[in-house]
């Protein structure tokens, strides 16, 4: 299974982000980008890649054990950036970005003591991809529009084990499906 960690926004917070992502459609160039919809909006913690089957329940019990350890925490959706040049377009975090950092870090150690191969460890930094591209773009534009972008906050209060199912049926535009297997609730281990 394709899974990865994840901090799940609220459908309010998605719909709001949804309101900047259509005007960044608008903007010069935006046809070039592969937009993400919605449901496929998320804050990815750590990404696993393909788990075999007969390690997701250990990887479970410890993610469920780093959840219990975090408490919950304010987030909200704020700002942007780009990573390469322009070929992920992604919104940023802001509030206690540090305890998301803290949930991030915990969710890769989780998967490394379950036996899942997670490479070199690099700094977390909190985004939320909007848009993907193949080719090297000038989306300086879209970055202006989202650095002006503040979202409600919200209280972070779970961490979701998500399943990645990518598109196969060769159509254009068809976006990969994310399915939240399993959460946790921050705090639990009080």
């Amino acid at each position: 299974m394709r899974l990865f960690a994840a901090v799940l926004p609220p459908a309010d917070v998605v719909e709001e982000l949804g309101l900047v992502v259509g005007e960044l459609k608008r903007l010069p160039g935006a046809d070039r980008l592969r937009w993400t919809t919605p449901p496929g909006w998320h804050f990815t913690l750590a990404f696993y890649g393909e788990v075999e089957e007969d390690v997701v329940p250990e990887l479970s019990r410890r993610l469920e054990r780093a959840a219990g350890r975090s408490e919950p925490f304010r987030l909200a959706v704020r700002g942007g950036g780009r990573f390469g040049r322009g070929r992920a377009l992604w919104a940023g975090a802001e509030g206690e970005v540090g305890a998301l950092r803290m949930l991030a870090d915990r969710a890769e150690a989780a998967a490394r003591k379950a036996g899942v191969p997670m490479g070199e460890h690099r700094r977390y930094t909190p985004h939320l991809t909007v848009a993907r591209s193949r080719e090297d773009l000038d989306v300086r534009p879209h970055v202006a529009v989202l650095d002006t972008f503040a979202g409600r906050p919200w209280t972070v209060s779970d961490l979701a084990l998500v399943r990645s199912h990518l598109p196969t049926s060769g159509v254009a535009g068809e976006q990969p499906r994310y399915e939240a297997v399993a959460r946790w609730e921050l705090g639990a281990a009080r």
